[in-house]
């Protein structure tokens, strides 16, 4: 369900004289996507005409070693198929694996079409890195992502 949604977050500088880039690389790490997926909330409803699950309160989302976590989460599955297509959620969204953290306003995470959208202040840390930014668009499929909307970076070298 929610395959390749973890964020590997190697944030690394790449200086040139005065300029300096900033790079995400999102490929390292994948979802067990045979692991048992639990969910928790204080309420779920049901729509079997639209296909639209919501879950809200408190919502809890564990997959192998990824916990999202919001106050709401709308599961769209897919016309022809019972497959997941869409995952939407708000109310404060924290993404967390063991090395990795992600947090935003909102997710929308377009599973047809290997996209997962991170919006309003978007901060992702991993050790004691960490970059934020306005919106982040993540490519599952290939592990792209780029950030947009004032991006901060802090970046630790060595033993800092």
């Amino acid at each position: 369900m929610l395959k390749q949604i973890l964020l590997s977050a190697s944030l690394y500088v790449a200086a040139s004289g005065l300029a300096a880039q900033t790079s995400v690389n999102l490929g390292g790490m994948t979802v067990d996507t045979t692991a048992a997926i639990e969910v928790t909330s204080d309420s779920l409803s049901v729509d079997q005409d639209t296909g639209v699950a919501v879950f809200e309160g408190d919502v809890f989302i564990g997959q192998g070693d990824l916990r999202l976590t919001a106050a709401r989460v709308e599961v769209i599955y897919g016309t022809d198929t019972s497959q997941i297509a869409r995952l939407i959620a708000s109310g404060g969204v924290t993404f967390v694996t063991a090395a990795e953290a992600a947090e935003a306003q909102s997710a929308d995470y377009d599973i047809e079409a290997g996209l997962l959208s991170l919006r309003g202040e978007v901060l992702l840390t991993q050790g004691a890195s960490a970059i934020s930014a306005e919106e982040m668009i993540i490519d599952v499929n290939d592990g792209t992502a780029s950030m947009t909307g004032r991006v901060r970076t802090v970046l630790q070298q060595g033993d800092n």
